[in-house]
Order: structure tokens, then C-alpha cells, then sequence
């Protein structure tokens, strides 16, 4: 996929597996980590939080442009940042919306949860046109469910390091996967970057 289709991407994280997923499509963008408070927002509707964090990490980034001119930054650029949340519950409604653990007894009680049940990933996505000032902000959900998995299956994967910087103290694409029984919705999305429909809005 050639990237003259495309501005300029500018990626608002240092997600190695955000990273990695525009690259499979052929993007190959300026990296610029955001730094923000990303503190839950109290909203009705699930749905907004990681939409809002997008944005904070968005407006963050260009700030940095704003005040450091030794960005090589094109005219023709877009920011684009997201934040991925699991959650259980209802929507809308009042469930449980879990990031990362902070450690293995948080882990396990996030991953108690989710055996054999389903949960939603929702990754928000907020684009900022550098050259006009748009803004572009929208969520992508995807529907996950998983198999039934004993207490020691459970331990097993907690002593590894792969569930501590996921949300729902998971990876998909990891050796986690195995323990998935259906998807509902963008793989990618469940991963933190709903590619297509970033896409979609690039191509407009």
C-alpha cells in the first residue's frame, strides 16, 4: 500500500503495537509520544472515555509542534492518537471499565471476570489536521468473548510480562489468544488501533 494516499501521520503514542499495526498497512509515521492526564472522565456513556482520552493525547502532541519548531513537520500532516479501554457491563449503562493492571493480584481479578463471559474493547480515535485545525474524534467497539480457563492457566500467563501494559490485562495477538473464543467487530481494534476506520477518514 503506498503511503502518497495518505498525509502525513503523525502517531500520538509510543504503543510498539500501535506502531506495528499502521506499518502492516504500509504507514510508516513520525512517532511522537503524548503526555496527558488520562484520568477516567466521569461520563454516562462508556463510550466517550477513550474518545475523550484521544483527544487529550491529540491536543497534547500539538502542543509540542506548537512550541518546538525542530519538528520536521510537513503542511500536509494529521495527528492521530487513541486510547483503548475493556469493559464489562452494559451499554449504555454502568459496568466496569478496566485498564492496565498494576500487578498480578489486579490482574487476576480482571481476568476472573472476563472467564468464560464476554466483554467490549472500545478503542477512541481522535485525528487533528494539522494544516486546518479539524478535528475529527469517533470510537470503534469490538465485541470479545472468552473461554473457560482454570486457575492455573490463569497464574501461568500472570507470571509473564505480557498482560501489564494491556488494557483488561490481556493480548489478543499474544499467547492469550488461544483463550478466545469469538470476535465480534475490527480485530485491530481489540489490539488499539481500529485502522479502517481511520482509514475511512483519511480517505475523505
Amino acid at each position: 500500500m503506498s503511503t502518497k494516499r495518505y498525509p502525513n501521520i503523525i502517531l500520538a503514542s509510543a504503543s510498539p503495537r500501535r506502531l506495528e499495526i499502521m506499518k502492516a498497512h504500509g504507514i510508516d509515521p513520525m512517532v511522537i509520544p503524548a503526555d496527558c492526564d488520562e484520568t477516567v472522565p466521569e461520563y454516562c456513556d462508556v463510550r466517550s472515555v477513550p474518545a475523550e482520552i484521544a483527544s487529550r493525547k491529540a491536543h497534547a502532541v500539538l502542543d509540542i509542534l506548537s512550541r518546538d519548531q525542530s519538528f520536521a513537520v510537513p503542511e500536509n500532516s494529521v495527528i492521530v492518537a487513541a486510547d483503548t479501554i475493556v469493559y464489562q457491563g452494559p451499554i449504555p449503562g454502568h459496568g466496569e471499565i478496566m485498564g492496565k493492571p498494576r500487578d498480578f493480584s489486579q490482574g487476576w481479578d480482571m481476568l476472573t471476570k472476563l472467564r468464560n463471559a464476554h466483554h467490549a474493547v472500545i478503542t477512541g480515535v481522535c485525528m487533528i489536521f494539522t494544516a486546518t485545525g479539524e478535528e475529527r474524534v469517533f470510537y470503534d467497539l469490538t465485541r470479545v468473548w472468552f473461554k473457560d480457563y482454570t486457575d492455573e492457566e490463569l497464574k501461568c500467563y500472570l507470571l509473564t510480562d505480557e498482560a501489564y501494559d494491556k488494557a483488561g490485562a490481556y493480548a489478543v495477538q499474544g499467547t492469550f489468544g488461544k483463550y478466545t473464543e469469538r470476535l465480534e467487530g475490527d480485530y485491530e481494534n481489540v489490539i488499539g488501533l481500529p485502522w479502517y476506520r481511520i482509514e475511512e477518514e483519511l480517505l475523505k
